[in-house]
């Protein structure tokens, strides 16, 4: 097959293996893996590559990383392990997927050019729901965290607050309750959408209260939390509530509007994949935060990563004559 095809200006335009949408942990590690199978492949991500790693101030769970390091860091090492092995990257951001099955191609347009490739791995992350109250950005990382299981060990011993009632915001609250000494849920209704049994787990806590009705108004503090201003929103009473980190679980809001009707998506419009990140079209897979059940931990969007490659290099060499090896 050519690796060659002609673009709508009469441009010859290189045909990839895979491109990757997306440079956080799944997409970089499907490169480095793409690269070291020799697979022709380019990374595109209009953010600069990292995703939310870039926000992370301190990671110290990741396998293999006996000393703390910080997200952005981590990053640039997973970006220079990946070219090592010849993977390209370019700072576009896709805006189109089309599929052409005839031609066995799929076409990514991007804000700067379009793209072409044999399949498609769609790893570009999730993005969690904010509050939008002052302070919240300039102390992300510095006490506003939106993982529990990845910060919350840092507040050993303090108290914190959680803000949210559903399913994720009630087992956070729960987790944080073994870590630290106290936290507080701040809910904007007068009871939990979380499941029964979870929430019984958490109104049997004896570390845990709740601030019913009540929703953040601004997170405060110079160089890290301090506390938060809080209001009733049925009396609209205020109060100052002191805590030294907030965890926001207020929902996550996938990034696949680019493959809305392209692939299956679930109810909060996550990626459906089976077993080897294959989603309902052969040529498109998904991996790491984008994906339906993800546990969106560094580590899980590594093997996301891995698995998606290896079975899109399986699916390419079922196609075509195996490749010399160079």
């Amino acid at each position: 097959m050519s690796d060659t095809t002609a673009t709508d200006e009469g441009q010859e335009q290189v045909l990839q293996d895979v491109i990757i949408l997306g440079g956080g942990p799944a997409g970089f590690a499907a490169g480095i893996y793409a690269g070291r199978g020799r697979l022709k492949t380019l990374v595109l991500d209009g953010m600069g590559g990292g995703g939310q790693l870039n926000t992370i101030d301190t990671i110290e769970n990741f396998p293999g990383q006996l000393e703390a390091i910080t997200g952005p860091d981590l990053v640039d090492k997973m970006r220079q392990q990946m070219e090592k092995f010849g993977t390209e990257i370019t700072f576009d951001q896709a805006e189109k997927v089309t599929v052409d099955d005839d031609a066995q191609a799929i076409t990514v347009e991007g804000a700067y050019g379009k793209y072409r490739g044999r399949t498609l791995l769609l790893a570009s992350g999730a993005r969690h729901r904010h509050l939008n109250v002052p302070g919240e950005e300039k102390l992300q990382g510095r006490g506003v965290s939106y993982c529990a299981t990845c910060d919350g060990a840092f507040f050993k011993g303090q108290r914190v607050a959680v803000v949210g009632g559903g399913d994720t915001a009630v087992k956070e609250a729960v987790y944080l309750s073994r870590v630290v000494d106290h936290v507080t849920v701040i809910h904007r209704r007068d009871q939990l959408r979380a499941e029964k049994v979870i929430q019984e787990k958490a109104l049997a806590s004896e570390n845990i209260d709740f601030l019913w009705d009540s929703v953040v108004e601004s997170i405060e503090g110079e160089d890290a939390v301090t506390g938060l201003k809080i209001r009733n929103v049925k009396t609209e009473e205020k109060s100052e509530l002191t805590v030294t980190g907030v965890f926001v679980f207020v929902g996550i809001l996938p990034n696949t509007d680019i493959v809305k009707g392209l692939v299956n998506l679930d109810p909060s419009a996550f990626v459906v994949v089976d077993a080897d990140m294959r989603t309902s079209h052969p040529r498109i897979f998904a991996a790491g935060d984008v994906r339906s059940g993800s546990v969106r931990q560094i580590a899980s969007a590594v093997g996301d990563g891995t698995t998606a490659i290896l079975n899109i290099q399986e699916h390419l060499d079922s196609e075509t004559p195996p490749r010399e090896q160079s």
